[in-house]
């Protein structure tokens, strides 16, 4: 039988294959994952709608696939689902307790007798683990063997906090012995950083963000301005918000902070709230204001939206930001979720780095880089030196658009609304010119 590739969403007509999750030969259960795809940024899990054996797949990883194409072959009449095992004990009670039972090599295997009542057969537990697409995607990822967690969710369903937990109960076992040295493809973060003789093809997400970039640096002539603020004020403000914050489930960062006053100065600096078309050479001043932020997730950078930051208070920005975070890092970020941005905002500084020069996000015409808050000695008025927070500000522009005085103008009304950061908690209206 044929299995075609399915409806991916609203407006989306073909998509990029990013690699197999099942070959010729594989016996499949209904629901099980046949493949990573990727469309318009936004990776994709395309589930089986059947149960069966596959007889041939279509597609290589790279490959782009219209929605109705045929990618696969099956045969719905072979179902069990693995050769028989004389070793392993038999059970045919659906109230088995879920949790896995380690075997000699480490591994976890899951037990039920074959159709005939005879022969018992194996089959992993792996395809008994109730999780969404997004859960086993991010679980990947991140190394963390479903099989060995017990889910939190209904009926046991592992959820993303299950993740988290996960990963914290191993980092703090890590932290009670010798920290053994990180492996080379992995980092503290999940980033990919490769593995020492390899060759790797450039395609999904990698290969989109390729082709942005070039089209960016080849159409837009960058330049960047650089300045430092100091935070004093807005680092005591926020520590002394943690609290309140934690207890009502809010994670406060200094992003959150950073959306707000750099919607106050594109307020201020309405060119800079802008995109630009290249083919009808039209500038387009924008009323409202949709900021993206760069997210590292797994499988490259992503820019969720949040949209009308304007109308939004520095708490509803935060939660904002931590839901699409979320999204975006487990691969349920939808479409309209990464589009649609005026302007962008990166951040180095959850890593280490104090200055960046940032590819603007096309057809945006500027972006801000964050570098991370360093304490540094200062002089104050009275000529006096004291320790100051300081954070370095590098925007990029696209200089068709923002001449060096306009991107200088920028900015400084950024500068004034980090300094001022209690203003940033009042009303959403409230310009830095009517302070």
């Amino acid at each position: 039988m044929d299995f075609a590739l399915p409806e991916l969403g609203e407006g989306v007509y073909e998509g990029e294959l990013v690699r197999w999750l099942v070959k010729p030969g594989d016996q499949v259960k209904r629901g099980q994952t046949l493949l990573e795809i990727m469309t318009d940024k936004a990776l994709m899990e395309v589930p089986a709608p059947f149960a069966g054996r596959i007889t041939d797949t279509q597609f290589e990883p790279g490959q782009t696939i219209k929605v109705g194409t045929r990618i696969l072959g099956y045969d719905a009449g072979n179902r069990d689902s693995s050769p028989a095992s004389d070793s392993a004990p038999t059970t045919s009670s659906p109230a088995i307790d879920r949790r896995p039972s380690p075997t000699t090599d480490g591994s976890s295997s899951r037990t039920g007798l074959a159709k005939n009542g005879n022969a018992p057969t194996v089959t992993t537990v792996a395809t008994l683990v109730k999780a969404s697409p997004a859960v086993r995607y991010m679980a990947r990822k991140l190394g963390i063997d479903l099989n060995r967690l017990r889910g939190s969710g209904p009926g046991g369903r592992i959820l993303l906090d299950d993740l988290t937990e996960a990963i914290r109960v191993t980092q703090g076992a890590a932290s009670a012995e010798a920290a053994p040295p990180l492996t080379p493809s992995r980092s503290p973060w999940s980033l990919d950083l490769g593995t020492p003789g390899t060759r790797v093809k450039l395609l999904g997400l990698r290969r989109r963000i390729a082709e942005k970039m070039v089209d960016a640096k080849r159409t837009i002539p960058h330049y960047t301005y650089v300045d430092e603020v100091e935070i004093t004020d807005l680092v005591r403000l926020r520590e002394s918000s943690l609290e309140f914050c934690t207890e009502r489930g809010i994670k406060l960062t200094y992003l959150a902070f950073f959306v707000k006053a750099v919607v106050r100065a594109l307020q201020e600096v309405p060119i800079v709230n802008s995109t630009f078309d290249d083919e009808s050479q039209e500038i387009t001043l924008h009323d409202r204001y949709h900021i993206g932020i760069a997210v590292a997730a797994p499988g490259g950078l992503l820019v969720p939206v949040i949209r009308d930051a304007d109308r939004l208070d520095v708490l509803a920005i935060a939660q904002e930001i931590e839901r699409l975070s979320s999204a975006a890092r487990s691969g349920k970020a939808t479409r309209e979720e990464l589009s649609g941005s005026t302007f962008t905002i990166t951040s180095i500084g959850g890593i280490g780095g104090l200055i960046s020069t940032p590819i603007i996000n096309r057809p945006e015409v500027g972006i801000l880089g964050l570098g991370k808050v360093v304490k540094r000695p200062v002089y104050d008025d009275q000529g006096q030196l004291r320790p100051a927070d300081i954070i370095y500000l590098s925007l990029s522009f696209d200089h068709r658009i923002v001449d060096g005085a306009v991107g200088a103008t920028f900015s400084n009304a950024l500068v004034r609304q980090l300094k001022q950061p209690a203003s940033l908690l009042f009303g959403s209206s409230l310009r830095s010119s009517s302070l």
